[in-house]
């Protein structure tokens, strides 16, 4: 190799050599300190906030050595603006990383703060809710600003966006239009966050579903349905529909077990044995127990059985428990209180002297002082169906 072009290599080489070196020692020394960090994330704030910093910091140094680096070579100086160009891109890529991890840092320490596995967790839901919804928001906004920033450092795309300026009108109204679904989940998620209809974990009916929020991301809600299914609904959807909200204010729920019994049921001992049995229950809260005759037809009435509980899944459990524990409770002590399905069978009579032929003959008492005997039911047994 010729003595002067080897001489260049050299230049060239040990300047971005000791760069590369250096920053991956760099490197190393931060992740062997975040990894140590990370045994007292739990306790230090300091540590936490290295965290956040060690990962972007272990890329962004190594780029800042070999930026330098790039200009103590003897290299031309287009070819040192192009290096140059794309390490600072790298550099604007690790700033918009630091940003986002931040923002994530902040939300994370919201949520320690607020802990929702609490009995009385309406408040610590709230600030969740609000919380990851913001976070995301603003996480979302700061890649969009950071990619923006990016793409303008290039010449060519300076020109684009100059020249669309000028017919800036009709291009807003196209992107208005193709990104009205984005914009309108995005204001959706504000709204939800300041106002919040639905929080974190509350127990919704959307379209005939039960289930309840389990995540509330930037453009969805994913609602965790009783039977493990999962139902995504867009953000907008909640603020153009009504849906009902059971731990909008409270989890505490009143429920209804509905029983249709006989009208020889005793209510007062109904109301005894229903008292008995939501005291016996661990999932009454103490609030409401009532039995009321709230509807009646031609043969029965229906027996509404009212409880209240601390959260719709207690409740539900609850009022299968009371259901179960009456019905069992009517059949052993009242069974005259069970539904019966009651028959009047008229006999049909001849015309003449009233006889049927071939039955006995009637009984010359009073109807009712043989109601019940044994020549009553035979006779009615020998009697033919009416036609």
């Amino acid at each position: 190799m010729d003595p002067a072009a080897w001489n260049d290599f050299v230049a060239i080489a040990w300047p971005l050599l000791v760069a590369l070196a250096l920053g991956l020692l760099v490197r190393w020394l931060l992740m062997a300190m975040s990894r140590r960090a990370e045994r007292h994330v739990a306790t230090h704030t300091r540590a936490r906030v290295f965290q956040v910093i060690a990962a972007p910091a272990a890329v962004a140094l190594p780029l800042l050595f070999l930026g330098i680096a790039v200009h103590a070579t003897p290299l031309p100086e287009a070819w040192i603006a192009r290096i140059q160009h794309l390490l600072g891109l790298g550099g604007l890529a690790c700033v918009t990383w630091l940003a986002v991890r931040a923002v994530g840092a902040v939300e994370r320490r919201i949520l320690r703060r607020h802990p929702t596995e609490i009995a009385d967790n309406l408040a610590a839901r709230r600030v969740q809710t609000q919380a990851r919804v913001i976070g995301g928001v603003i996480q979302g906004a700061i890649v969009l600003v950071g990619v923006a920033v990016m793409l303008m450092t290039f010449p060519a795309i300076r020109q684009i966006g100059a020249t669309l300026l000028a017919s800036a009108g009709i291009i807003g109204l196209v992107a208005g239009i193709a990104a009205r679904p984005v914009f309108g989940n995005l204001i959706a998620g504000l709204q939800i966050a300041i106002t919040q209809p639905i929080r974190l974990d509350d127990v919704v009916i959307v379209e005939g579903e039960w289930g309840r929020v389990e995540e509330i991301t930037s453009a969805f809600v994913v609602v965790r349905i009783w039977d493990e299914r999962r139902l995504i609904v867009p953000l907008q959807w909640f603020i153009e529909h009504p849906f009902q909200n059971w731990t909008h204010a409270s989890a505490q729920l009143l429920g209804a077990a509905l029983l249709w019994l006989d009208f020889r049921t005793p209510m007062d001992q109904v109301r005894a044995e229903l008292e008995r049995i939501c005291k016996d229950d661990a999932r009454w809260d103490g609030r409401v127990c009532v039995a009321q005759v709230t509807e009646t037809d031609q043969t029965t009435q229906q027996v509404r059985l009212l409880v209240s509980a601390r959260n719709s899944g207690d409740l539900f459990d609850l009022r299968c428990v009371v259901r179960e524990r009456m019905i069992d409770y009517l059949n052993r002590q009242h069974p005259e209180s069970l539904p019966r399905l009651r028959m009047d069978l008229a006999r049909e009579a001849h015309t003449t002297g009233g006889a049927v032929p071939g039955a006995p003959a009637a009984p010359t008492t009073s109807p009712g002082a043989e109601a019940g005997s044994e020549a009553d039911h035979a006779a009615s047994a020998a009697v033919p169906p009416p036609r």
